[in-house]
């Protein structure tokens, strides 16, 4: 099927050549991935956003919004999930606001749980929440110091500003994949 999750990576294949993984905070969290030139395709299309992440309920009790999990990084990052904490649309919180300091802890455990299971070469983030650009070097300021210099790749360690990115064609990047993957179906072309 096409979706946000199935087009933005097929678009980055298609125009870039290069393998990604992808994470989409809008009104949920859902990702995709590329190895090889091919999307990652299994038993169904990837759930990113339903993985499962340490949420400490003292620092946020809040129980999270996802109806099958709770707390998944759906249910405790997602822009309903910082709506329904702090009672308020993410795009009117200043960027001083505390939320954006747990919003960068979520996110940067998922980024380091992808890096560490999947190994991509870049990390893409975009949706709704991630419009925030002040988020971005809390995120990678976060995925290094949870990675403890685990990982011995320059990309982390010296590039993170080039390896955590925005989508590089920015709001059209989910309807330019959706045509690229019609266009692939017509061609006969499986991803």
């Amino acid at each position: 099927p096409i979706s946000d999750q199935t087009s933005q990576p097929v678009l980055k294949r298609v125009f870039c050549s290069m393998a990604s993984v992808f994470r989409f905070s809008r009104t949920g969290i859902g990702g995709g991935g590329m190895a090889g030139g091919r999307l990652l395709h299994g038993l169904l299309h990837p759930e990113m956003g339903h993985v499962r992440l340490p949420h400490d309920r003292e620092q946020d009790p809040y129980p999270g919004c996802c109806p099958y999990h709770g707390d998944c990084l759906e249910g405790l990052a997602s822009g309903p999930a910082v709506e329904g904490r702090w009672g308020q649309p993410a795009e009117t919180l200043p960027p001083d606001h505390p939320a954006w300091e747990l919003e960068a802890a979520y996110l940067a455990l998922a980024v380091v749980n992808l890096v560490c299971a999947l190994s991509p070469q870049r990390v893409i983030l975009g949706g709704g929440v991630m419009r925030q650009a002040h988020l971005f070097p809390l995120i990678r300021r976060r995925v290094q110091e949870l990675l403890g210099g685990y990982i011995h790749s320059p990309a982390i360690r010296e590039r993170i500003d080039a390896y955590i990115v925005p989508p590089g064609l920015g709001e059209q990047a989910g309807v330019l994949g959706a045509i690229a993957l019609a266009q692939q179906a017509v061609e006969g072309i499986r991803v």
